[in-house]
């Protein structure tokens, strides 16, 4: 017992004096010879958003990641606020996503999260204008309700009833999917039932956010070898690319058939019900300019599916397993999604790519060579922006003296994006998350379950690992 004790002693020694070499005297990771910072990147990957607020943490909120000599990952990460509001609004002609981005990101094509400059704002224009019409508010306020209702509400019954664990993670993800892709295409894939059927486009967004998230952290000769031997992440990206491809173009055909039929007057076209943004980009004139050609309604489908189905599903899971935790009056539906929000942005980190050499306001220069990365996951659990209790969930730091809901700038409180790029659908979420979240807290209580631990997943968006499994049971049992 004595020799295990003091095997247990050393092999503790020699694991501290490990960590210890893998820190730089400025507390940032240890830059080795060739490999730079890569080796405890790969140890922490399993946990990157927590390794990342720590490490930002140590480093006064901006380090530069020294990626391999071979592979050009070298990295400038921030959460400084001020930073943010040099990049995203001060100088933002200067910090555009870039092309490195587009690679990343190459199954989006040239959708609108993917492009810049001109593209981008001609899309913007468009895409604004198609979401405040009052054709498709109505279609919005009238898919949203029915869906709580009828779909929602219709499942989670069922579950209380027959006191069966369901992951609340899953049925989030088949509403969102189900009223995105309504609103998007005007079409109901009908994932939210009893049946939970299978939904062959969510799992290939599954598996191409996983993938991208991958090509964060490898080098792209180590990608471009998957890519050829048709193996691994890159073969699933690639299979998944096709599933959404076969699908998207269904859409649209199906689209095309049946306004061409309206148009021959077949088919009552009156709009009473209002517009899904599918018809809009077909049917109407376009003064940017735009060629709604099968290419681009694909690019722009996928797109808006990406950003309704997911950000949306993630923010809704985090904020019930927050609640579930806190049961406290949530008199505050905004502060308490705000606060959510905040602990677990939906989308955690996002990149930009600097046109010309530059300074960041902390005092760091960057160039075209190099990628800027925000961590949104870091900035809301650091405790000089948001005070000595950043981790606590606390819906009342969201309202201001006066009961109003206070302001906190978009470089602080990134969620929903900063300057010109501010998220379009910002009070489309708000909408479904608060016809969601009051529909369950009025109604049931949540009890999840200790077994499976809620934590982060590894991909782009920032789902939990294991699924939401609880248990539902009504308040007025």
């Amino acid at each position: 017992m004595a020799l295990v004790s003091v095997f247990e002693a050393v092999l503790a020694l020699i694991c501290f004096l490990f960590l210890c070499c893998l820190r730089n005297k400025n507390r940032s990771p240890k830059s080795f010879p060739i490999v730079g910072m890569l080796p405890e990147l790969i140890l922490n990957v399993h946990r990157i958003h927590d390794w990342c607020t720590e490490t930002f943490e140590r480093c006064h909120y901006t380090f530069l990641f020294n990626g391999p000599w071979f592979a050009k990952m070298n990295i400038l990460g921030t959460c400084d606020p001020a930073n943010v509001h040099y990049i995203m609004s001060s100088n933002f002609n200067n910090f555009p996503k870039g092309p490195e981005f587009k690679q990343l990101f190459d199954v989006l094509g040239d959708g609108i999260f993917n492009t810049d400059m001109d593209l981008w704002r001609k899309q913007r224009i468009v895409a604004q204008e198609f979401m405040r019409n009052h054709l498709f508010l109505k279609f919005l306020l009238r898919t949203t309700r029915d869906k709580v209702e009828k779909g929602l509400i219709h499942v989670i019954d069922y579950v209380a009833k027959q006191g069966l664990v369901v992951n609340l993670e899953d049925v989030f993800q088949r509403f969102t999917f189900d009223t995105t892709c309504i609103l998007v295409t005007g079409y109901d894939p009908k994932c939210l039932s009893l049946e939970f059927p299978e939904a062959p486009f969510s799992k290939a967004l599954d598996d191409v956010e996983e993938a991208i998230f991958y090509r964060h952290v490898r080098p792209q000769s180590f990608i471009k070898l998957q890519r050829w031997l048709k193996m691994g992440q890159e073969q699933k990206y690639r299979k998944a690319w096709e599933v959404l491809d076969d699908i998207m173009t269904k859409y649209i055909c199906q689209k095309r058939k049946e306004l061409d039929t309206r148009t021959k007057g077949l088919v009552s076209q009156n709009g009473e019900d209002g517009v899904d943004l599918l018809t809009s980009y077909i049917t109407e004139e376009k003064p940017t300019g735009l060629k709604c050609d099968d290419k681009f309604l694909r690019d722009t489908i996928l797109n808006m599916m990406l950003a309704g189905r997911d950000t949306t599903s993630s923010a809704l899971t985090w904020f019930i397993w927050l609640v579930s935790r806190h049961p406290i009056d949530l008199v505050y539906l905004h502060g308490a999604l705000c606060e959510a929000l905040r602990l677990y942005p939906p989308v955690p980190f996002q990149h930009k790519e600097p046109l010309k050499p530059d300074i960041l306001q902390s005092g760091h220069p960057v160039h075209p060579t190099m990628k800027i990365l925000f961590s949104l996951y870091a900035m809301g659990r650091i405790k000089s922006f948001w005070g000595e209790d950043c981790l606590e969930f606390k819906p009342e730091r969201w309202i201001n003296e006066r009961g109003r809901i206070k302001h906190e700038p978009s470089y602080k409180f990134m969620s929903f994006n900063a300057g010109p790029r501010t998220c379009l659908g910002k009070d489309v979420a708000f909408l479904q998350m608060k016809a969601v979240a009051s529909a369950i807290i009025y109604n049931y209580r949540i009890h999840v379950s200790e077994e499976t631990p809620v934590v982060p997943a590894v991909s782009i968006i920032l789902h939990t690992k294991n699924g939401l499994m609880a248990r539902i049971s009504t308040r007025w049992d």
